[in-house]
């Protein structure tokens, strides 16, 4: 099994100068985030929108990471290690490597952003209307990309204290965290976007 995807190239005919890669929520698919990438304004980057590999049990089209209904988390071990391929295969696919690549998600795809990112060398992650899976536990001593999260206090899906649970826990392993509540619901606002836009830009320029 491997991820389908939606890719957007530069629109600038040059090699991409860094890699978005967006990790929809349950029940949605790649179209959902995809749908945001001309809102970013950055025509030197590549961005990535990979559909989850399972069909969602009550939304036609939509897909899901794993199986929220399931007590196990129904999945999970595939997802996590379809990513992982996924995204290793992307840098030679585009020839932008994991440290000039950002992972960011919504939802479930948050969830699985913070899952897999924290594994991996890449330039940051960003995490909108996640969670943390209460199985994650990062090695001491591990260097641990910056992380922004981005949370409605009015979200009645993922309560804002998951937001809070995962940047006390970030912080506390030592990741380098800006936290942003915003008055919203559990969706993605105009307001929401420009804050990853600096986040990335400013990520990125690091790694030069």
């Amino acid at each position: 099994m491997s991820l389908q995807f939606i890719s957007i190239p530069p629109t600038t005919d040059r090699q991409p100068v860094a890699l978005i890669v967006a990790l929809h929520g349950w029940g949605a698919n790649a179209r959902d985030l995809a749908a945001l990438a001309p809102a970013f304004n950055l025509p030197d980057y590549q961005f990535v929108f990979p559909d989850a590999p399972f069909p969602h049990p009550q939304v036609t089209g939509g897909k899901a990471w794993y199986d929220l209904q399931s007590k196990d988390a129904g999945g999970l071990v595939e997802s996590r290690q379809l990513l992982r391929e996924f995204l290793f295969s992307l840098e030679s696919s585009t020839g932008v490597p994991l440290s000039r690549t950002i992972l960011g998600g919504f939802s479930q795809g948050g969830a699985m952003t913070l899952d897999v990112g924290l594994t991996l060398p890449v330039a940051g992650l960003i995490c909108l209307s996640g969670y943390l899976h209460s199985s994650i536990s990062p090695a001491a001593g591990s260097a641990l990309p910056p992380v922004l999260i981005a949370h409605g206090t009015q979200d009645t899906i993922v309560p804002i204290s998951a937001a809070v649970r995962s940047r006390d826990s970030l912080t506390a392993w030592g990741s380098q965290v800006q936290y942003r509540e915003f008055k919203m619901g559990h969706e993605i606002l105009p307001e929401v976007v420009d804050v990853m836009r600096s986040f990335v830009v400013e990520t990125v320029s690091k790694c030069d």
